[in-house]
């Protein structure tokens, strides 16, 4: 079971909150529709219980009659019911701010003046400069400011951080939190505010992680050990929208604390369906899924899973304890830093782009009717899995990220260069090529695809470089017999680059691509030099040739050993070196000249194997495709080859026992792929082959 035991936090009462505890304290509402409704409603729970009184109310709109007790004054705005905080019936001690987003910290800072305590609806602040604004008031006046995430009384909090710092899940690899959520165009028209970015010049910052999902933005934070200011490291925004709005309806927001813990929001108001948001911790030996709308917990390990319910403690109530004993705030405002960081990175960030409209499907009439996002679920997904934003995904719909460079053939582009900077560490970062497309365009590669978030496009990785992982994921041990997740993941960068660009390849013209890369240790030391040399041209007006080459040398004085899961015992598992992967395919057909299908091409050793299908399905460009991976006559390294499980194609550079470059005498690799449209044939490939002429 998980232990339910909380962690002290720093006192931020009040010196005199002792004293201004002795008598029921009395609490004023400003705000008394829409959520404040919710507050008048707990307000009534507990002063039926005798916790508090309510002796005023402030709106422009008062509650309707009878809603009230005759001894509760109301009022039109706070600034009346501040005046008359000198009327022994209408003192309040706590004022409770229920408003618009843009009021929030003007009258916060207008109530701690008049030395109120104060609870506050999130987001608490629309921007940095007023989240200083109240934090200085705050600590001027010496009173105490919550702020209404209600989610961090949730008991569930200190249980599950008991859990992960006793190991339960391993090591943490990275927290993700999902919000899909359904809003119609009727949400959009709730207030003159709801859905903008400012109202008159004054900054709103009303979106999908700042108001609607914020509590799964501010959970999330929490549980990765954000609080403050300072334990943001950097905020990454990727905002889109749906809906006609100012504001993002559709976003992924990437947060890298201090500490060095990556945490990927991925929020959406257009969902097929209404679903319980969650944040997730995701360890070596299992994750932890908080569902903090309901107080629930999911815990998954190798050992199963168990689910358990949390009990919450209520802000108000907390925040009375505080002012009474000196107990910490749960939300205190100063611990809201994190959040605002976010907030402010959304507040200064581009307009949130619209959504091409042929990627939406719009349910139901009129107010009622919301957009869909097509795909949105998988797409979150995968998102999270990756740590990824959506442009970095490659979706249709999202800003298009520039590539480092981009292969031309006869003015088709036919490959972009990534340098792999955007990966996450533990899918070992690394240059490949990705979209790669046939000279129609149609596209062959794909990369951080749900299964094997570090399968990226086209290019070269090893999963055992004197025990560094250079291909991403989970290592494959001998010891273990099994897949373990390992703090052993290296990255390859480029370190200088010698290129013909891509413009000049008309006419039979060969484009180049020379680099020297260092393939640098989990500690940033270099454990590899590689020299690649990366080749492409035109073949015919249906095809084009890319060719690689490369030379992996030690970086000191010794050996290294480049293995593979096959070397170190797992069957047939001998992939690394050159590796292709392919997006989804249909009909797929592979073969060599040693047989048809998987079983009998993987592991074989051939001049030639053969990839034909139909790709880009759910694209707007669907094509026929053929690939042809052609090694050099005198290749002995067997294919490796995946059909069924997901689409793959590789050649094995330690099929089953260890490469080993030695100083001065570097392990070398080649290797060909011809990318035609349509499809080819057993006759057609051979022809294009010897046309080709020796391709090593």
């Amino acid at each position: 079971m998980i232990s339910h035991s909380a962690t002290a936090e720093p006192d931020s009462r009040p010196e005199d909150s002792a004293a201004a505890g002795t008598a029921v304290p009395r609490i004023a509402l400003v705000g008394v529709h829409g959520f404040g409704e919710r507050h008048l409603a707990n307000l009534a729970r507990l002063e039926e219980a005798g916790a508090l009184e309510l002796v005023a109310v402030a709106d422009p709109n008062p509650p309707a009659p009878g809603r009230l007790k005759d001894t509760v004054a109301v009022f039109p705005d706070l600034n009346s019911l501040l005046a008359a905080q000198a009327t022994a019936g209408a003192r309040a001690d706590v004022v409770i701010l229920a408003t618009p987003i843009q009021t929030h910290a003007p009258l916060a800072t207008a109530a701690l003046a008049a030395g109120l305590d104060v609870y506050v609806e999130k987001p608490p602040v629309a921007s940095l400069a007023q989240f200083n604004e109240v934090l200085a008031a705050a600590e001027s006046s010496g009173r105490l400011v919550q702020v209404g995430f209600q989610s961090l009384g949730s008991h569930a909090l200190p249980a599950i951080r008991t859990l992960v710092e006793s190991g339960g899940i391993g090591e943490v690899l990275g927290l993700s939190a999902s919000g899909q959520w359904v809003r119609t165009k009727s949400y959009f028209k709730r207030s003159r505010w709801a859905g903008k970015r400012s109202l008159d010049g004054v900054d709103v910052v009303d979106g999908v992680a700042t108001n609607a999902l914020a509590h799964a933005v501010a959970t999330a934070l929490h549980m990765a050990g954000a609080h403050t200011l300072a334990h943001v490291a950097s905020v990454e925004t990727d905002l889109y929208r749906a809906h006609e709005t100012e504001s993002d309806d559709t976003s992924v927001i990437r947060v890298r604390t201090a500490h060095g813990t990556t945490l990927l929001c991925t929020l959406t108001l257009c969902a097929p369906e209404q679903v319980n948001p969650s944040v997730t911790v995701h360890g070596t030996r299992g994750e932890i899924t908080f569902f903090y709308t309901e107080d629930e917990v999911v815990i998954s390990t190798p050992d199963g899973e168990r689910r358990e319910k949390c009990g919450r403690t209520d802000l108000l109530e907390n925040l009375l304890e505080a002012r009474s004993t000196g107990a910490p705030l749960l939300a205190a405002v100063a611990d809201t830093g994190a959040f605002t960081s976010v907030l402010e990175a959304i507040r200064t960030s581009p307009t949130p782009e619209p959504i091409d409209p042929a990627h939406i499907t719009w349910e139901g009439e009129g107010d009622d009717a919301h957009p869909v996002v097509h795909g949105i679920v998988e797409l979150f997904d995968r998102a999270a899995k990756a740590q990824a934003t959506f442009a970095e995904l490659g979706v249709p719909w999202a800003r298009q990220l520039p590539p480092v460079r981009t292969l031309t053939v006869d003015g088709h582009p036919v490959a972009d260069y990534q340098d792999g900077s955007h990966i996450r560490a533990v899918s070992s970062p690394r240059p490949y090529l990705h979209p790669v497309r046939t000279l129609s365009g149609t596209v062959v590669t794909d990369h951080q695809p749900l299964d094997h978030v570090w399968h990226l496009g086209a290019g070269v990785a090893l999963q055992d470089v004197d025990g560094v992982n250079f291909w991403g994921g989970r290592t494959y041990t001998r010891e273990a017999g099994q897949y373990v997740w390992r703090p052993d993941h290296g990255s390859i960068a480029v370190t200088s680059t010698d290129a013909e660009e891509t413009a000049a390849v008309t006419g039979g013209a060969e484009g180049r691509l020379e680099e020297r890369l260092s393939w640098n240790g989990p500690d940033g030391g270099p454990v590899l030099v590689e020299e690649r040399r990366w080749s492409w041209t035109g073949v015919s007006a249906s095809a084009w040739r890319l060719s690689l080459e490369f030379a992996l040398s030690p970086a000191g004085d010794q050996p290294v050993s480049l293995g593979s899961p096959g070397s170190n015992g797992r069957f047939e598992g001998g992939y690394g070196g050159f590796f292709w992967r392919l997006p989804e395919c249909g009909g797929a057909k592979v073969w060599s000249p040693a047989g048809t299908g998987e079983a009998e091409v993987h592991g074989t050793v051939s001049r030639w194997l053969a990839w034909t299908g139909t790709f880009g399905a759910g694209t707007d460009r669907t094509g026929d495709a053929t690939l042809v991976f052609v090694a050099p006559e005198s290749s002995t390294d067997p294919w490796f080859v995946r059909v069924d499980g997901y689409p793959g194609v590789g050649q094995s550079l330690a099929w089953d026992t260890p490469a080993i470059a030695e100083p001065g005498s570097p392990v070398r690799r080649s290797i060909s792929v011809l990318v035609a449209d349509g499809s080819l044939d057993t006759t057609d490939i051979e022809a294009l082959i010897t046309q080709q002429g020796d391709l090593s």
